[in-house]
């Protein structure tokens, strides 16, 4: 149930996110920077709001209302973003992140809680979860750009609100499939009880430091939707609408999860298994891959001129692996380590490091059009670098956290 309501709000957001570049661009004339810095600033509202929803979720309104009003809100943003005019456009990104910081991090949240008593299920659980993240990241560019180029901007927004529509029916429909998980941890229960203020503080420190990898990650991994869309559109050698590009990266995620997951296991029978954090560092390295090779596609004709289609494909494939390594396993990991009270806000804070991503994509793909685009790629090559190699000595403090986070069962 869960994975259907995260489909169908997944399609919503990437359904907008294929086009928002263009609109700005094309319909809305706003030079590159400053696309950059509204895509950037959407961006870090849509995944930084999740902070709030969280905490609110745990606090006051619990996951089930939160879900729902967060959906309701995400709804009339697509609708108010369909009517063409500057105004409605800003008011629309603004309801779209309010509603996804209420629904975002407490489905994530559902799903993690589902496992309390199966632990050792939770990393495949979120996999599976995950797949229906990229399902509707790989249909919607592709539904999105046929209603644009035959109906133009508002229709292709708003088709989004119906997305929305199936994905609340979804929820409220199953619910009770999800009754158990959405309870709440109260503080004398058992499972809060179980651990110390010092275990408590020691996993929210060792959160940080995961949060400080997912930012850089997600840096890079949204110039997908910029400066990617640009480079589709002004430098390959393609008649393609620049927006169905972005299927190929969800798409490599759909159909290499499981390939991946079994290589997980299949190291794990043989105890060779790397932890979490060594596969979300693995992920950032596939994503620097990636970026090197656009730039060496750049330095051979791409700074002035066009060149193979196959250079951006090749790339957003590469990008699908990291974020296979990298986005499932850090979701899971918050879960795992969060302290019980706190995960609904700690999830939220797992998507606050999104936010950061977001937001510094966005400024540094203002520069996209004042270097070359081969400096630009090995830019983004030398932050994802420069970042990750020091956090890597931070891997066996990871570990130690995550090896005292013995679970404790939720009595029946």
């Amino acid at each position: 149930m869960l994975f259907f309501t995260e489909l169908w709000e997944r399609y919503s957001f990437y359904s907008m996110m294929a086009i928002l570049t263009l609109y700005m661009d094309e319909a809305l004339h706003f030079d590159v920077a400053h696309t950059g810095q509204v895509y950037g600033a959407y961006t870090a509202g849509v995944y930084f709001l999740p902070l709030i929803g969280g905490l609110l979720a745990d606090r006051a309104l619990g996951f089930n209302r939160a879900i729902i009003v967060g959906g309701v809100l995400m709804m009339a943003g697509h609708l108010v973003l369909g009517v063409e005019s500057l105004t409605f456009f800003y008011t629309g990104l603004v309801l779209l992140a309010c509603g996804a910081g209420l629904l975002k991090p407490n489905v994530s949240t559902l799903v993690g809680n589902l496992y309390r008593d199966h632990p050792e299920l939770r990393d495949q659980g979120f996999n599976i979860f995950y797949m229906g993240i990229n399902l509707g990241a790989f249909i919607s560019p592709l539904t999105v750009s046929w209603l644009r180029l035959h109906y133009g901007w508002g229709p292709a927004f708003m088709s989004a609100a119906i997305a929305m529509l199936l994905s609340l029916g979804v929820f409220i429909t199953f619910n009770r499939h999800v009754a158990d998980a959405a309870v709440k941890v109260e503080p004398h229960a058992a499972e809060a009880e179980a651990i110390s203020r010092e275990d408590a503080r020691s996993r929210v420190i060792t959160l940080m430091a995961v949060f400080v990898i997912s930012a850089v990650f997600w840096v890079a991994f949204y110039q997908i939707f910029y400066t990617f869309t640009f480079w589709a559109r002004d430098n390959t050698l393609t008649s393609i609408a620049p927006e169905k590009f972005e299927v190929f990266e969800p798409l490599a995620v759909i159909l290499l999860s499981p390939v991946l997951v079994a290589f997980w296991m299949w190291l794990q029978r043989r105890d060779a298994e790397p932890s979490t954090p060594v596969k979300m560092l693995f992920g950032v390295a596939l994503v620097a891959a990636a970026f090197g090779l656009l730039a060496y596609a750049a330095f051979n004709g791409g700074d002035h001129g066009r060149v193979s289609a196959q250079w951006l494909i090749w790339a957003n494939i590469l990008i699908g692996l990291g974020e296979i390594a990298l986005s499932p396993m850090g979701l899971s990991l918050v879960n795992r380590i969060a302290p019980p009270r706190s995960r609904g806000l700690l999830m939220g804070g797992w998507f606050a490091s999104l936010a950061t991503g977001g937001y510094l994509a966005g400024y540094i793909g203002g520069y996209w059009q004042q270097m070359p685009h081969s400096r630009f790629f090995v830019m983004v090559v030398a932050i994802l670098i420069a970042t990750a190699v020091p956090l890597s000595l931070m891997t066996p403090q990871i570990k130690r956290t995550i090896g005292r986070s013995q679970p404790v069962p939720v009595p029946q």
